[in-house]
């Protein structure tokens, strides 16, 4: 089966939705930040219910000119509406989890090493192998994680924050499957983006009751937070990368992830939540490194399971 792009939109289309994420995804950092004293499953369900409103008109648009009458399959209506909510919650969750039990750049760098994950993935699950350039991409990119955590690595706040960066590498895993998924799937995703995001956000929220959060919204600055965090980075930025990925090649798509790293590290320094460190645009751009090599020779593939 072949991964399905819409030819009927043009490149332009494909290229403006990326860039869209991209910016809102390289903001995600420094909202959650501001948002810091609110538990992560908490603020996981406050940002997706918004994220579901947010995608709303959006997916109701894309539904029209999906033709959503179409049949799907079982096996993928399992797929869409089991595992993708799950991938959610985790790349989310973890996410906001890690970086409330370790340093929010580091956290963030870590995570933000997906889509040298995705090019691995695709080429493995689509082709059952890796080739050496995506291999050394994704060794040069991990790389730029080992500059910012070697330096704590022999000391006891490392331990402390050993969980943290852990749960930042399983968001990480999250969000590759999750792109991965996104475009085999034989129909587009951004239809039924909100059912989504309602089902993972009902997971957050047992999540927080079995944490022993009381239920309630938070107050002031937290609350608008959470809010524009689930209408930007955790809402319309991934209906734009449905979009983007069902309207070009995953190559192009990818190659353009890579500039998240490099913006949120800017959007941190700027703001005040990191230091500037000589470590962090090192990092940083050995993460974009390792994905440019990873994705050499694969501008013109169709991926294909």
């Amino acid at each position: 089966m072949h991964a399905i792009i819409n030819p009927s939109r043009p490149l332009y289309i494909s290229i403006i939705a990326a860039l869209f994420a991209v910016v809102l995804w390289a903001g995600a950092p420094l909202l959650v930040d501001l948002a810091g004293s609110v538990p992560p499953f908490h603020l996981t369900a406050i940002a997706l219910l918004s994220g579901a409103v947010a995608a709303l008109p959006t997916s109701m648009r894309a539904r029209r000119r999906e033709h959503s009458h179409k049949e799907i399959p079982l096996k993928w209506k399992l797929v869409i509406y089991g595992l993708l909510p799950v991938l959610i919650l985790g790349a989310v969750g973890s996410y906001l989890a890690g970086v409330g039990m370790a340093p929010t750049a580091e956290a963030a760098l870590i995570t933000y090493t997906w889509p040298v994950m995705f090019i691995v993935l695709s080429q493995w699950l689509f082709h059952r192998r890796i080739p050496l350039p995506v291999l050394c991409g994704a060794l040069i990119a991990f790389s730029g994680a080992a500059v910012l955590l070697s330096p704590e690595a022999g000391s006891a706040a490392f331990s402390d924050y050993l969980a943290g960066y852990a749960l930042a590498l399983l968001a990480a895993c999250c969000w590759a499957l999750y792109s991965w998924v996104c475009q085999a799937t034989p129909v587009a995703v951004a239809p039924v983006m909100p059912r989504l995001f309602l089902l993972a956000a009902a997971g957050a929220a047992v999540a927080d009751i079995l944490a022993g959060n009381g239920f309630g919204l938070p107050s002031g600055l937290a609350l608008a937070t959470g809010v524009a965090l689930g209408v930007g980075p955790y809402g319309l930025a991934m209906v734009a990368w449905d979009v983007a990925l069902r309207s070009g090649p995953a190559a192009l798509v990818g190659s353009m992830a890579y500039a998240v790293p490099v913006l949120a590290a800017a959007f941190l320094v700027i703001a005040g939540v990191a230091a500037p460190d000589w470590r962090l645009p090192l990092a940083a751009l050995l993460v974009v490194a390792g994905s440019v090599v990873a994705s050499i020779k694969r501008s013109d593939e169709r991926l294909k399971c």
